[in-house]
């Protein structure tokens, strides 16, 4: 890399718009979408798909309500050409959806791509050829006048073969190709050159499309160029302007979505955003984002695991972990600040305004259930994690609602485990680490059995235990206002009281005939030092008398 003045590369000169207003406006409809997974996202693939796999693909592209695809380049081999086929053949396109083919601007490949489209009853033949300086000079050594001509007899000949599937509606897309590179009065004027020799009308408009081949330039000037030519092309109303975005620079759903600002009607792409080098626009991605503004973006993404799944078995691509709304980290929050306010924004949700409710929970831009997917992973514990993530999956998989007191307590527990293992911990891992720290313990102090005498008069119940302290088993007795406190007082008469009682919650675990009951005490010891311990039995009774034991164990263990 060179360092210091940089001579090697120069920055794309900004687009003269001083009166841009785009930046005012706002997105509040869904763009006309286009599928071109069968396309360039096949073409960018190092085993490109097989016809039943691109059979699979386009019926899932139907599912999700895409009604026009680019099902290939049927001139450029036999496989895409017989895919089209038979797609005829099995009857298999819909009613309302419309195929779109890619073809070059050269005689021989625009005949075949006729030939491809007998007994289709809607197209879009999709017309294309480079127009940028860089093309023009170093790939076909043309002028400008001759790089114009190249697209307008392709247009010719398309609109002179035509009659020849009558029974077919054919619509014109034109693509200069390499449009972010090209000098936007020349591509207006090649586009122009196009519209004449097409005829489109206001009913019948031709399909404009200015594809954004290499990245070239930040969001905004990609946006400033579709502006520009929105507000320069003759008849307007007589030609739908279409996005089409790579990302070279990482920003192809920004220049979209800014290029939809600009006045653009209609966006290609693909799922997960397969294409050549970096990419094509994420579908996905720009409709879910349209999603969480409030727009319906008339896709149906709800079932966004099964999408996922076919789209790699059939690319033989991965999506990433990171990935927008698909990865599956995307929904996973390890920081313990970010696990707490989740907590709080999903407890908050279901007090206030239950599931059909405004969508209100920190750190996540949509419900993972309006997608197909589930909580399940919202919250995963390291030793990154915090009280809230802790408490919020024993909470969630295990039915225990800790107090509040109880979680700064057990998460660093639980954090130091996994510190210890350096990796995350499962779920099912998290409730081992709690339940042989805080559940049931039985050292020093265990707890066999114990009766109960009522005398509801006095108002006192009296306990008698069978115990074992440092492996001395006996029997003590005591006398309070309630089991608990009775159990207290026959810990006193042994000497083994050095602690005050702070706290004491309980609830049920389950329903039926499973139901437990889960208890939790916090007491004091005489140092000031705080413990709390956690009881489960089928006996709320004995769930309270087991997380006092508890509490008592793990403050003489501490202090051991």
């Amino acid at each position: 890399m060179q360092r210091g003045q940089i001579t090697k590369y120069t920055a794309f000169t900004p687009i003269d718009l001083p009166d841009r207003q785009w930046p005012a406006k706002t997105i509040t409809h869904p763009p006309i979408w286009a599928s071109v997974d069968l396309r360039d996202g096949n073409q960018a693939l190092s085993i490109p798909m097989t016809i039943d796999e691109k059979l699979e693909m386009f019926e899932l592209l139907v599912s999700i309500g895409f009604k026009e695809i680019e099902v290939g380049f049927p001139s450029a081999s036999d496989t895409e050409f017989n895919f089209i086929r038979r797609l005829v053949a099995e009857d298999r396109i819909p009613k309302d959806v419309t195929l779109q083919v890619l073809v070059q601007a050269r005689e021989h490949l625009i005949r075949r791509t006729f030939e491809s489209l007998q007994g289709v009853s809607q197209a879009i033949v999709h017309l294309y050829n480079s127009t940028s300086p860089v093309q023009r000079r170093i790939t076909f050594n043309k002028s400008k006048d001759e790089i114009k001509a190249i697209a307008v007899e392709g247009t010719r000949l398309i609109k002179s073969l035509v009659s020849s599937i009558p029974e077919t509606k054919i619509r014109l897309e034109y693509s200069p190709e390499s449009f972010s590179d090209t000098e936007v009065d020349y591509a207006l004027e090649v586009c122009e050159a196009v519209m004449a020799e097409w005829g489109p009308t206001e009913e019948e408009p031709i399909i404009l499309n200015l594809p954004a081949t290499v990245e070239v330039a930040t969001p905004n000037v990609h946006a400033d160029q579709i502006e520009w030519f929105c507000r320069h092309l003759k008849n307007r109303d007589q030609a739908i302007i279409s996005l089409h975005t790579h990302n070279d620079r990482g920003t192809g759903i920004a220049a979209t979505e800014l290029g939809l600002l600009a006045g653009a009607d209609r966006v290609e792409g693909t799922l997960f955003g397969n294409g050549e080098r970096t990419g094509n626009l994420d579908l996905m991605t720009v409709a879910l984002n349209l999603y969480t503004q409030g727009v319906d973006p008339l896709l149906d993404f709800s079932h966004l695991e099964h999408i996922r799944a076919v789209y790699e078995r059939v690319t033989r691509m991965t999506v990433h972990e990171r990935h927008p709304y698909a990865g599956d980290l995307v929904f996973t929050a390890f920081s313990g600040s970010h696990q707490d306010a989740i907590k709080k924004g999903m407890d908050a949700r279901k007090l206030e305004s239950g599931e059909q409710g405004r969508w209100e929970v920190p750190y996540l831009a949509i419900d993972p259930a309006d997608i197909g997917r589930d909580y399940e992973a919202i919250i995963r514990i390291n030793s990154q994690s915090g009280k809230g993530g802790v408490a919020y999956i024993l909470n969630k998989d295990f039915g225990l609602d800790l107090p509040k007191a109880m979680h700064p307590e057990v998460g660093t527990v639980v954090n130091a485990a996994a510190d210890q293992g350096s990796r995350e911990l499962s779920a099912e891992e998290v409730f081992a680490v709690f339940q042989k720290e805080y559940v049931n313990l039985k050292s020093p102090l265990e707890l066999f059995s114990i009766e109960r005498e009522d005398f509801s008069k006095r108002g006192e119940v009296q306990v008698e235990a069978e115990v074992s302290f440092a492996g001395e088993t006996m029997t003590v007795a005591g006398t309070g206002n309630g089991p608990i406190s009775a159990f207290v007082d026959a810990l006193q008469a042994k000497g083994w009281k050095d602690f005050n009682l702070l706290d004491y919650r309980q609830h049920s675990i389950g329903g039926g005939s499973k139901t437990k009951a889960a208890a939790y005490i916090q007491i004091q010891n005489e140092a000031g030092a705080t413990f709390f311990g956690c009881g489960i039995d089928a006996s709320i009774e004995m769930a309270g008398l087991q997380a006092l034991v508890s509490a008592f164990n793990r403050a003489h263990s501490t202090s051991s």
